[in-house]
């Protein structure tokens, strides 16, 4: 039976230690620290993540048995919850040979000590970060540091929730490549020489397998798309998408409803592509000759990818397989991600507009998103539908994955606003991107870091968090550092 890994969640494994020598000195301790212990479970539990427990770990034999208990489970990820002091073996222990990221945690159950009643037993109960330190510096002696760390209170702290909730969503973004298949259709663009990527090293850097499609294989699911699977995909998009009239742009045009019915079928076809072969996205692309078959396919894409982007499937046009990774860890950090790249500047107004003409993650429109009949794609085959809208004003974040001069990839995030105004009324998405710097300043910036000309476009400051997928996904991160400066 086929499996869907395409939006698994990330299974992260969690063990409180503790230091068995207290209890026969502190009754009651040990199962106060247990049940602190819980509460930490029970706030995992809360988040996007499937938790698995390896329980209360108080020496080194509990802790092997846990490392194994969690390796069969198959976590990609563990908290290490430290209820007390405890020595590093018994931490250690099960994340050296557990091998998976692990983020320290020292939560105390009280926000300070009542001084003039304190007991050893009620220091033991609140000394968390006692052993962090020795922990910390064993793992990085041991070559395998923590991959982060949690300080603060059990109880009503809104910092360690949200670093909580970011840790898993970094667990997320490295799970999503965990038996992933990226599809890989048709080839790049025509004189990309930034596209091209060799999937074996794609494969090594990200650990997913490049399912290597044929259009050929779209068309055959295509051809078996019922007229009541049409129907109900047609419902889907006029729920989603505003139809416009054309704009003064002399290749728009007024919206067909063949151009609908056909955008539709190829939605459905894309969805049964996705399900055939379980994906968990898709770089596509395919140049088309005379109006044939494919070319009208390849043209008729833009809504039934941008429908399954909005869903956590990332599409990235032009076979830009390092993009469409890009958009897989915005999605999973919570930014969405559409595929972009850089539009015209508006020197007046200090912004550069940023957008493509497909596909995009709808999920995160600035409004209702709009789609418009179009003559002519620019630089491409056919004619069809296009999509306009803008990314949600409010933080934005550009992350890229290029490679270096020896083939490694590298990682290209930056932070700005997306702001109130207008856009082209083109058929294409425009956000109008402004950053902590002048708009010159900060193209020329992302441009001297290497990147491709597609990112992928998120809300949301997200560098923190992709600095953190970067080194769980071992890959150099640099952060355009104009995007911060006045």
């Amino acid at each position: 039976m086929k499996q869907n890994f395409h939006r698994a969640k990330a299974r992260v494994g969690v063990i409180t230690v503790g230091h068995e020598p207290y209890w026969g000195q502190f009754p009651g301790l040990k199962e106060e620290l247990e049940a602190n212990g819980k509460q930490f479970e029970d706030r995992l539990r809360k988040q996007d993540v499937e938790v698995v427990s390896a329980g209360f770990v108080d020496n080194v034999g509990l802790s092997f048995a846990a490392a194994a208990r969690l390796k069969a489970a198959d976590v990609d990820f563990l908290f290490c919850n430290l209820s007390t002091y405890v020595t590093s073996s018994s931490a250690a222990t099960a994340i050296l040979n557990l091998g998976v990221p692990t983020v320290l945690v020292a939560l105390q159950p009280l926000k300070k000590l009542d001084y003039r009643h304190t007991t050893t037993y009620m220091q033991l109960a609140n000394d968390n970060i006692c052993s962090l330190p020795e922990i910390s510096g064993v793992l990085i002696r041991a070559g395998q540091p923590a991959a982060g760390m949690i300080v603060g209170t059990l109880h009503e702290d809104a910092r360690a929730e949200k670093e909580i909730e970011k840790w898993c969503q970094v667990a997320n973004a490295r799970r999503a490549f965990k038996y992933a298949r990226i599809g890989y259709m048709g080839h790049t663009y025509e004189g990309m020489y930034d596209m091209n990527t060799d999937p074996t090293a794609f494969t090594a850097a990200f650990g997913s397998h490049v399912q290597m499609l044929e259009m050929c294989d779209l068309a055959k699911l295509i051809h078996d798309v019922t007229p009541a699977e049409v129907a109900d995909k047609l419902e889907e998009i006029s729920s989603v998408f505003t139809l416009a009239d054309p704009f003064i742009d002399p290749i728009t045009r007024p919206i067909r409803q063949e151009d609908l019915d056909w955008s539709a079928k190829v939605a459905v076809g894309l969805d049964k592509l996705v399900a055939e072969y379980e994906l968990t996205g898709l770089a596509y692309y395919y140049r088309g000759l005379d109006n044939n078959e494919y070319e009208r396919i390849g043209s008729s894409m833009v809504l039934g990818n941008s429908l399954l982007t909005g869903k956590g499937i990332p599409l990235a046009g032009e076979a830009d397989l390092k993009t469409c990774a890009a958009m897989l860890i915005m999605e999973r950090l919570g930014g969405g991600g559409s595929f972009a790249e850089l539009h015209p500047c508006d020197f007046e107004d200090d912004i550069v507009l940023v957008g493509h003409d497909g596909p995009h993650n709808i999920r995160i429109s600035n409004g209702r998103p709009i789609i418009r009949g179009l003559d002519v794609f620019h630089g491409k085959s056919g004619s069809g539908i296009g999509l306009e809208f803008s990314i949600k004003n409010g933080p934005v974040t550009l992350l890229g994955i290029s490679q270096t001069a020896d083939g490694r990839f590298k990682m290209i995030a930056a932070e700005g606003e997306s702001v109130p105004g207008e856009i082209p009324q083109t058929g294409n998405t425009n956000t109008r991107c402004s950053f902590a710097c002048r708009v010159a300043d900060f193209v020329e910036s992302w441009c001297a870091a290497g990147p491709t000309h597609h990112f992928a476009l998120g809300v949301g400051h997200l560098n923190a968090k992709i600095r953190h997928v970067a080194d769980v996904l071992g890959l150099e991160l640099e952060i355009v550092k104009e995007a911060a400066k006045c």
